[in-house]
């Protein structure tokens, strides 16, 4: 914030950081990471905006304020450019070394002085903003005198120490309500969100539970943790599909559709379309390991669920300046997809991408690359395309989408998604691995009663964290306005008996000519002549 010259309190001075602060910048010197890893030792070593690493020497050794050269969030009025180091410590040339002049400016005072500054017209650069040392020096600082200055930091300390705890316990609970949203999709994917509408069903139907026998292997039949072998009978008298009917069912129109195919590439040619290949069923040691569901419910595979898994294409296209959003993996969220941070491709070029993979509404979008296994259902109508890192499944129908989302999203299914997904650098969850993640299925019905459920939940989760949200900027707002009061003169009371800090200004620079001024030595005739 600029500050003001005018209407300062009684004793303050308008002054800037040369006026003010000593500059040490000749303290500082950069040591690459190569070299400090061959020079690890017990001295930290920092940057623009903090500790960067540790190192084996020292080049200060005092209290010192680091302000960043380049690299600072300069513009960001919520985030600190300067900050406080004290003892033994090594500072590379990123940030200028700065100590308040003794007896005129407190350490703590430039601190907060420098933390609500309006660096515009000082930090510049068109791609990395930078402070140099000439700019920095013509920063304006509104100077208080001594003891108030100490009376402010005093202040200043206490109410941020009261609105750090209040920003700590509002942390605490948006962390609470990322446990919460998980623990909410673990119990619906164990069938517990839904038990008591299980019971409503029985209870208003004449029917008890019938056996069944689609679909189901006589192994799985008496095994609890895959169950799906009993139909439970609903509200119009009609069984539900059990998991393991649902998966004979898809079999079966699996079949079809590969027959349907077959007669289609015998009518029009083309490339041959391939037998539908059946993924390896879960094994009873793998069942033994999975969580025990309720009747009718059962363990799947992805692949079991979907016509098709693909991605899009295992290059960089050219892009356009406007056209079709083209879509990665760091524009998906669980919330939605940022188009408008997307890239962009040319129609003819979506034309192509999309003869492999399209997407379309309903699909389920992944991600499966850079931050793997996060998914979000397609419920945009505009066109777009894919990239490598997001796959596109295309679902059968017995998963209702946001289920297969919700599901994908929980714990259980996000650490399969991790330990599948392989790399370092450049890391992939690839398809054959991503078909293999385990979740559970359950009936049409229920499922919708699942979604209905975590979506009435979510929403409420999604109002406290907005409320958590907003509280939090206002905090670092509450920040900003305490720091503008105290460099106005508007947060502690004006002392009379407090030395002005112009006088106290003159008195020093007296002080410092004084002592720097040398006497001449007089040259006896004698030793002239000799």
């Amino acid at each position: 914030m600029k500050l003001a010259r005018r209407n300062l309190p009684t004793g303050w001075v308008h002054l800037t950081l040369e006026d003010v602060a000593e500059i040490h910048d000749n303290l500082r010197e950069p040591v690459n990471s190569s070299e400090r890893a061959k020079r690890h030792g017990p001295y930290p070593y920092f940057g623009a905006t903090g500790q960067v690493g540790w190192i084996d020497d020292y080049r200060q050794d005092g209290e010192y304020i680091l302000l960043g050269e380049d690299g600072a969030p300069f513009f960001d009025w919520s985030k600190e450019k300067a900050y406080l180091v004290s003892g033994k410590c090594w500072v590379n040339n990123h940030a200028h070394v700065l100590k308040g002049n003794e007896g005129l400016c407190s350490n703590r005072y430039l601190l907060f002085a420098l933390n609500q500054t309006d660096y515009r017209g000082y930090a510049n650069g068109t791609t990395r903003l930078k402070l140099t040392q000439s700019a920095m020096r013509q920063i304006p600082i509104n100077l208080a005198p001594l003891a108030e200055q100490h009376r402010i930091v005093a202040k200043i300390e206490e109410l941020f120490s009261e609105l750090d705890k209040g920003i700590e316990n509002l942390n605490t609970a948006r962390e609470q309500l990322k446990m919460y949203r998980q623990a909410l999709l673990k119990h619906a994917f164990e069938g517990k969100l839904t038990a008591q509408w299980r019971e409503e069903r029985r209870a208003n139907s004449a029917h008890t539970v019938i056996p069944a026998q689609a679909g189901i292997h006589s192994d799985q039949k008496l095994n609890p943790r895959l169950r799906g072998g009993d139909e439970l009978c609903g509200l119009d008298d009609q069984p539900l599909e059990t998991a393991a009917a649902l998966l004979a069912r898809i079999q079966t129109e699996r079949e079809q559709r590969y027959q349907q195919q077959l007669q289609q590439w015998q009518t029009t040619g083309g490339s041959k379309p391939k037998a539908p290949k059946p993924l390896p069923p879960l094994t009873a040691e793998e069942l033994a390991k999975l969580p025990e569901l309720p009747e009718g419910w059962g363990w799947v595979k992805l692949g079991e669920l979907t016509w098709s898994v693909k991605d899009g294409p295992h290059f960089s296209p050219k892009y356009v300046e406007k056209g079709i959003p083209f879509i990665s993996g760091g524009n998906i969220r669980p919330d939605g997809v940022d188009f408008d941070k997307a890239k962009h491709i040319s129609r003819e070029l979506h034309e192509e991408l999309s003869k492999r993979c399209k997407p379309e509404i309903g699909d389920v979008l992944y991600t499966k690359g850079g931050t793997t296994g996060i998914a979000r259902v397609n419920t945009f109508s505009v066109d777009f395309n894919v990239w490598v890192h997001v796959a596109v499944l295309k679902l059968t129908p017995v998963v209702k989408p946001f289920y297969l989302q919700h599901a994908l999203n929980s714990s259980f299914c996000y650490s399969q998604s991790q330990k599948y997904t392989h790399g370092v650098g450049n890391q992939d969850l690839g398809l054959t691995r991503m078909v293999n993640i385990v979740l559970a299925i359950c009936s049409i019905e229920e499922q919708e009663e699942v979604i209905r459920i975590v979506d009435d939940k979510m929403s409420v989760i999604d109002q406290l964290e907005l409320t958590l949200t907003t509280s939090l900027q206002q905090a670092e707002a509450l920040r900003q306005s305490i720091l503008k009061k105290a460099f106005s003169g508007q947060l502690v009371a004006q002392d009379a008996n407090d030395e002005p800090a112009a006088a106290l200004l003159a008195r020093i620079k007296a002080e410092k000519a004084q002592h720097t001024k040398k006497p001449k030595k007089s040259i006896s005739r004698s030793k002239r002549n000799e």
